[in-house]
C-alpha cells in the first residue's frame, strides 16, 4: 500500500512538473558536444547567464576539441576569467580537450564511462552532456536538484552522486532527462535556496518542506 502511494505521488509530482515546465532544456548555449562540455565545466559556481555571456565570444575563437587543447592557457584564462575559479577552470578544459584530440579524435564520447575517465568531467557534468548532446537519459544532480530533491522528500542524501542513486528508481528512466530540467528550473523559479516561494509552488502539497510551511 504504501509502495502504491508513494508511486502516485512520484506521478503526480512528474506530471505537475511537466505541466509546469513542458518544454525545457539546458540554458547553456552550445551547438555541439565540444561546447556543451566547455560550457558545463565553466557553469561550475556560476551563473548559466554569465556563462553564456563568455561562450558568446569564446565559442568564436575556439570551437572544436584541437582549438581548445592548442590555445595557450594563460590565452584561455584571460577568455574564461569572468565565470571564476578560471585558472581551474582553464586547466581542466585543456586537459579535457588535449584527451580528447589523443584519445577520441576529437570527438566527445557518448558514454559514462569514457566521459568518467576525462579529466575535470564528473557525474553531473557527464549526465549533461549525455542527455543534452546525445538524448541519452541520466539524472543531473546539480545544486538545485539536490536541494529540490532534498526538500520534496525524494532523498535525504547529501551527497550528488547518492542522490542521483536514489532518484533512479524512483523517476522512470524516460523522464530522467526531463525530470532533470524541470527540476533546475524549478528551483530557479520557486524552490530557492534563501527565499523558496512556497505559496505559489504546484508541488506544495506534495512536498516535506512546503507542507511543513503550512
Amino acid at each position: 500500500m504504501a509502495e502504491k502511494m508513494a508511486t502516485r505521488r512520484i506521478k503526480e509530482i512528474l506530471r505537475i512538473l511537466g505541466r509546469t515546465y513542458p518544454d525545457v532544456k539546458t540554458a547553456l548555449r552550445h551547438r555541439s558536444p565540444v561546447e556543451l562540455l566547455v560550457a558545463t565545466i565553466l557553469s561550475a559556481q556560476c551563473t548559466d547567464k554569465q556563462v553564456n555571456q563568455v561562450t558568446a565570444t569564446l565559442f568564436r575563437k575556439l570551437r572544436t576539441a584541437k582549438d581548445f587543447a592548442e590555445v595557450p592557457l594563460s590565452d584561455l584564462e584571460g577568455m574564461i576569467r569572468p565565470t571564476g575559479f578560471y585558472k581551474n577552470k582553464a586547466k581542466s578544459i585543456k586537459a579535457c580537450c588535449v584527451a580528447l584530440t589523443e584519445k577520441h579524435e576529437g570527438k566527445v564520447p557518448d558514454n559514462m564511462e569514457a566521459l568518467l575517465q576525462l579529466p575535470g568531467i564528473g557525474r553531473k557534468t557527464a549526465n549533461v552532456i549525455l542527455g543534452s548532446a546525445f538524448g541519452i537519459p541520466g539524472i543531473v544532480v546539480d545544486t538545485h536538484v539536490k536541494r529540490v530533491s532534498q526538500r520534496i522528500g525524494l532523498t535525504k542524501e547529501r551527497d550528488p552522486v547518492k542522490i542521483e542513486f536514489d532518484l533512479m528508481p524512483l523517476i522512470p528512466k524516460k523522464n530522467w532527462i526531463g525530470f532533470s530540467h524541470q527540476m533546475i528550473w524549478h528551483g530557479r523559479a520557486l524552490c530557492k535556496a534563501r527565499k523558496p516561494n512556497c505559496p505559489a509552488c504546484p508541488l506544495r502539497d506534495l512536498c516535506d518542506y512546503g507542507r511543513e510551511t503550512t
